[in-house]
């Protein structure tokens, strides 16, 4: 008997560390629970351009050390790319999504995600020139299968994405406004 509940907690607690890496995706289509992601918004003291340049970089151009370990291209196009975003998470657990991002420059970029810890996310970043300056907006949806059940791992799943947007939004404040005033400098 005990060998059985081993082998049970097992299989439940390998089945979190898939749902949570983003390896094993829940998509049965029965009881889908929308939410929405957003919006975050942000104002940057730099152009829309140079706004839009840096969020693009890692997908189309050459990514910096620190973006090559959080965002790998796997297969590139004229106007979109496949890529992976690798997320920390729980200790050394390391969340892996799948998206595809299509741009639209330089006011917009789409995220839909291909694989991952739900099985719908839809999102956009989209930038509007603000003076000398731009907003950038962040807007998205996620979907969870399994009703109750699956609206509550949404919400789990939507704090940290939504902190994880949050993070990439200040760093792209923080580049474009390096970069804004360097180039003001020289």
């Amino acid at each position: 008997m005990l060998t059985f509940a081993a082998a049970g907690a097992a299989i439940v607690a390998s089945g979190y560390v898939g749902l949570v890496t983003g390896a094993v995706t829940v998509d049965l289509g029965l009881g889908r629970r929308l939410r929405s992601l957003g919006p975050q918004m942000i104002d940057i003291e730099a152009p829309r351009e140079v706004v839009f340049g840096i969020i693009s970089q890692p997908y189309v151009g050459r990514p910096t050390r620190a973006l090559a370990e959080k965002v790998r291209v796997l297969e590139k196009g004229s106007d979109m790319v496949l890529a992976a975003h690798l997320t920390p998470v729980h200790g050394r657990l390391t969340a892996q999504t799948v998206e595809t991002v299509r741009f639209t420059p330089p006011q917009r970029v789409d995220f839909r995600l291909v694989r991952g810890p739900v099985p719908h996310v839809v999102e956009e970043f989209t930038l509007t020139e603000q003076g000398s300056g731009t907003r950038l907006e962040y807007r998205g949806e996620l979907g969870t299968d399994g009703w109750g059940l699956g609206q509550r791992w949404g919400a789990a799943v939507a704090r940290r994405w939504e902190h994880a947007v949050a993070a990439s939004l200040s760093s792209i404040r923080a580049e474009a406004e390096r970069r804004t005033a360097a180039g003001r400098s020289s």
